[in-house]
């Protein structure tokens, strides 16, 4: 692998996992949450991830290994990385207690109404743990950017945009419960902020560990397992949240549209 393309790859993770710092700034400035607009965004979002993961990675995985492996077992190690990705990510969601799981985002307004009235003390543990969670999180996202912006820099592009929209949200869900606790603005970015930045790290450690093993077997590996991180990331955090947020059909409208402009995007790419 060429540096510029690692570093590139980086460059595009870590600007991912900055989106969540953006949502805290929105939650601060903004008087309400746009639900309509956040709900097409989300759905648009999983459009994105799960186009991507069908069409182009779990595709490109498959003819890789079958290329290295034969058609037989590329084939089973194709599917079996892709579920694997799945029970991967799923494992990590499973260890994140409900009440502290970041997928439960809540509006700005919603937050000062409700939140409030209860004891200080616990909207700080409630932002503070739901940093942890989605740093918890952001780590497997972070490794599934940088390898698709290793493989093909322009599906980086499309999949890091997806998996920043995705972030504005969970930037949201730490700070307001840390703003209501503390009073400080500065305080509940540092969280949201921090929290990002686990995007990025988990770049550089999946990609510390992988290089001395790294070649077309691993990649192929990689790539399927990366699709199924994905796929679960959009059936169980995004649609849910995106229609938590607003009317199921504008969900549904975004899904459409995501998987519409990434399959443009991708033919303008042949």
């Amino acid at each position: 692998m060429e540096l510029k393309n690692v570093l590139f790859a980086f460059a595009i993770t870590l600007l991912a996992g900055l989106a969540t710092g953006l949502g805290s700034a929105l939650a601060f400035f903004a008087k309400r949450t746009n639900t309509k607009l956040l709900s097409v965004a989300l759905g648009f979002s999983a459009g994105v991830m799960i186009y991507v993961s069908f069409v182009e990675l779990f595709s490109q995985a498959k003819i890789d290994l079958i290329e290295q492996m034969g058609q037989f077992k590329g084939s089973w190690i194709t599917v079996l990385s892709f579920f694997g990705g799945i029970v991967f990510i799923g494992l990590i969601d499973k260890l994140v207690p409900d009440f502290e799981n970041p997928h439960e985002i809540h509006r700005a307004e919603e937050m000062k109404e409700t939140d409030l009235a209860e004891k200080f003390r616990k909207l700080y543990r409630l932002g503070f743990f739901t940093a942890i969670a989605i740093g918890i999180h952001n780590f497997p996202e972070g490794l599934a950017t940088f390898m698709s912006a290793i493989k093909d820099p322009k599906l980086g592009i499309a999949i890091g945009i997806a998996i920043a929209i995705h972030n504005i949200p969970e930037g949201i869900a730490v700070s307001i419960p840390i703003f209501y606790a503390t009073g400080s603005r500065k305080k509940a970015f540092v969280y949201s902020f921090l929290s990002g930045l686990a995007e990025p790290i988990g770049a550089l450690i999946g990609y510390a560990i992988l290089l001395r093993f790294f070649n077309e077997v691993i990649f192929g590996v990689v790539l399927a397992g990366v699709a199924g991180i994905m796929v679960f990331i959009s059936l169980d955090e995004l649609l849910p949240a995106a229609r938590e947020y607003g009317h199921h059909h504008l969900a549904a409208y975004g899904l459409i549209a995501g998987m519409a402009v990434m399959a443009v995007s991708l033919l303008m790419l042949i």
